[in-house]
């Protein structure tokens, strides 16, 4: 998706090792990092925010690999799965900062551009997720994502 609107041919970056054993310095129990996870979901952090606390603060490398379930799958069996996907609300935030940058610089067709590519990347992932985990007739407004968003 990220290639549709530019002529690049794609990035090139490293990918994470692939190890099916888990690391032996790691002191937490299953119940410990469950709890972590928990913990970081009722705060209101994404998927990603809480791999990368988890990773940074604590050590642990891979939930996954410790738990046998990622991230997502912890919160959807605790219930605590966010209304909207986090990549859906990413590209909302940043469509609603486009939009408030338009209203005060009115002549910037760079960015008027920009924010019709993304919200045709939400319009696509609005299909994508739709009947799955957005309700069957949900479509994109700018007036409600400013609203989903703050």
């Amino acid at each position: 998706m990220a290639r549709l609107h530019t002529h690049k041919r794609g990035k090139s970056r490293s990918h994470k090792p692939t190890n099916s054993n888990a690391a032996k310095w790691v002191d937490y129990s299953e119940d410990e990092i469950i709890g972590f996870v928990e913990q970081f979901a009722k705060q209101g952090k994404t998927e990603a925010e809480i791999g990368l606390l988890l990773r940074d603060q604590y050590g642990l490398a891979s939930v996954k690999l410790l738990t046998g379930k990622t991230i997502s799958q912890i919160l959807k069996a605790k219930n605590l799965t966010p209304k909207y996907p986090s990549d859906l609300i990413a590209l909302l935030k940043k469509a609603v900062n486009l939009m408030e940058h338009l209203k005060t610089n009115h002549g910037d067709k760079s960015n008027r551009i920009k924010l019709s590519h993304v919200e045709s990347k939400i319009k696509r992932l609005v299909k994508y997720y739709r009947g799955k985990q957005l309700p069957a007739k949900w479509k994109y407004d700018p007036e409600t994502a400013a609203l989903i968003v703050k």
